[in-house]
């Protein structure tokens, strides 16, 4: 079977679809955990949910307890659902991977299966995509990722602005399991009216102009010293890291390069713009702002990045990439100082 969207799936919940046996893998397991709650709450009666609900560890399961689990009637009731996590856990128990694989090829119509992989285990398993409906929970474009703040803080009685959604995205990198947790912050906290942006910026302690992506642009338009003095903070903030943040220069950078070579072949204006959109929107690079607008940004940039100053800024970024895998967390800020200051090096010798 092909592969589904997180969203693909709710489509097909909300249509009354329901499949034999699901596989959800990716990196992001709040999706998971959310497609867990959606195929269970289509899938179970609430009134029997109890009786009719299996959820343990693959790992730990011999062929017999899969057999059993799966094959196993449900109590009073249209049918029964089975949660087996972790189920990279397989690979060290090939013969209990077979005996599902065995009962794929048959799955009992009275039992939906639900599979989830851990969010470390990069290579989905091609058997199981091939027989089960197989959702790719991977990370949400910013756009998307912004619908789904503000659906889950209605979902907790929590009202927020747009702007108040976009800005919460980017105090946590646009982390959705950070994201979530100051969501539950929040709606813990009495409000009559939809938070801010800066409400929220200063009830999260993350002010408008103090995220990564403000660090970011700061670093690439030759801000050195206010990207400089902005590095310690940003460790500071959970879910941030020194690779994350050279990582996101990196791939800034390469999008950078990618407007400029347009650049020199004459585009302009609108067209590079939409030119550069395209080829994002194909190579669906995740952990970065709204797409559109980071187009804009980039083809906004490319002026002042010639070819031979984005091969410096990436060669900097490669470098200060392999330093972290090769120091002590204390030695990070130095690194990611340094990688800031190459980049506004670059910038006076560009200009």
């Amino acid at each position: 079977m092909p592969t589904r969207t997180f969203d693909a799936l709710l489509r097909s919940l909300a249509k009354g679809e329901l499949a034999p046996v699901y596989y959800l893998y990716g990196a992001e397991d709040i999706l998971k955990d959310e497609a867990v709650r959606a195929i269970l709450d289509r899938a179970l009666d609430p009134a029997l949910r109890d009786f009719n609900l299996d959820q343990r560890s693959a790992g730990q399961l011999d062929p017999e307890a899969v057999f059993s689990l799966c094959t196993t009637l449900p109590v009073m009731a249209e049918r029964r659902a089975v949660v087996l996590r972790e189920v990279e856990g397989w690979k060290r128990r090939p013969k209990t991977r077979a005996a599902f694989l065995s009962y794929l090829e048959r799955p009992s119509p009275e039992t939906v299966v639900i599979l989830v992989q851990g969010a470390g285990e990069d290579a989905p398993d091609k058997d199981l995509v091939r027989g089960a409906f197989a959702v790719e929970c991977e990370p949400l474009p910013m756009d998307r990722a912004r619908r789904w703040v503000l659906h889950r803080a209605a979902r907790l009685g929590l009202a927020l602005e747009e702007a108040a959604a976009e800005h919460l995205l980017a105090a946590t990198g646009a982390d959705l399991g950070l994201t979530a947790a100051e969501l539950d912050k929040l709606a813990a906290l009495p409000s009559d009216t939809p938070l801010t942006a800066e409400q929220v910026g200063a009830l999260v302690g993350i002010r408008h102009g103090e995220t990564l992506y403000d660090w970011r642009d700061a670093a690439l338009e030759g801000a050195a010293g206010r990207a400089a003095r902005m590095v310690g903070p940003l460790l500071d903030q959970p879910g941030i890291t020194a690779v994350r943040m050279v990582t996101l220069i990196g791939t800034s950078l390469a999008g950078v390069g990618l407007a400029r070579s347009h650049l020199d072949r004459g585009v302009r204006g609108g067209s590079l713009e939409r030119l550069v959109f395209e080829r994002l929107r194909e190579l669906r690079l995740f952990g970065l702002p709204e797409w559109k607008a980071e187009s804009a940004r980039w083809a906004r940039w490319a002026s002042a990045w010639p070819a031979a100053r984005v091969r410096g800024g990436l060669r900097a970024a490669r470098d200060a990439d392999q330093a972290l895998k090769n120091t002590t967390v204390s030695d990070e800020r130095g690194i990611v100082i340094d990688l800031v200051l190459r980049l506004a090096a670059d910038h006076r010798k560009a200009a």
